[in-house]
């Protein structure tokens, strides 16, 4: 089990969590984090480099010289790439780096970057985070008094729009719902700030256990199959 102190935001210790290993996989698996900051990193190139190969170089097919009794080395055309303003061999074209990892190693990777910061003591539980209205200086305040001076990621239950206007301008301060934050995010980024709501949620999520909306009550209920129509028959024989 995990022990995470639940502070406030004026940094004072108001309670604790317990999580269990085992909700986030048991183990941290370090191939899987690798395979997906790669595949996080890769989609992220812009992959725009160009060059001009032999076909794209403007001039002349022309040879520029006979081919013996010059002296010189046999030349095809002016587009060679041995020539100065001629093709590039082998050079890059526009192309797109992005590769997809499976579906159950994305997942398996986001446990395990959770756990990692939960066992080094990179995450910081805060028992709610909210303001009425934008404004810098209270989430200012709040990581100061939580002792975070470093990279920052918020992680909160739901999108706010006042606390997420209250943090964009604060560098590298990071905010995002917990069910959006992938492995990537929490590996670039030193700390984590999550709520106690927000952590309640991803355990749930994690775990599968979370609660299906009620059936409307003022749904009619099925109506059953009409008796008249059996006895009608029983009746003619």
């Amino acid at each position: 089990m995990i022990e995470l102190p639940v502070y406030n935001r004026q940094g004072e210790q108001v309670g604790q969590v317990s999580l269990d290993e085992a909700d986030f996989g048991g183990t941290v698996r370090l191939q899987v984090l690798r395979d997906a900051v790669r595949m996080y990193e890769a989609a992220r190139r812009v992959g725009t480099a160009c060059t001009k190969h032999r076909a794209d170089v403007s001039g002349t097919r022309a040879k520029p010289y006979r081919q013996k009794g010059t002296g010189r080395a046999r030349a095809g055309f002016g587009r060679s790439p041995l020539w100065r303003g001629g093709a590039v061999v082998f050079g890059p074209k526009p192309r797109d780096y992005r590769f997809k990892m499976p579906h159950k190693a994305v997942l398996a990777a986001r446990k395990s970057a959770f756990l990692s910061t939960f066992q080094d003591g990179q995450a910081v539980v805060i028992d709610e985070l909210s303001v009425e209205q934008p404004r810098t200086k209270d989430v200012v305040s709040a990581l100061a008094a939580l002792g975070l001076d470093r990279s920052v990621l918020i992680a909160i239950e739901a999108h706010d729009a006042n606390l997420w206007k209250s943090a964009r301008n604060i560098p590298r301060v990071a905010m995002k719902p917990v069910g959006d934050v992938n492995a990537y995010d929490l590996l670039r980024n030193q700390r984590l700030l999550i709520t106690r709501a927000a952590l309640e949620q991803l355990v749930a999520t994690l775990r599968g256990t979370r609660q299906s909306p009620a059936p409307d009550a003022a749904a009619p209920d099925v109506a059953e199959p009409p008796v008249a129509a059996a006895e009608t028959v029983e009746a003619s024989e």
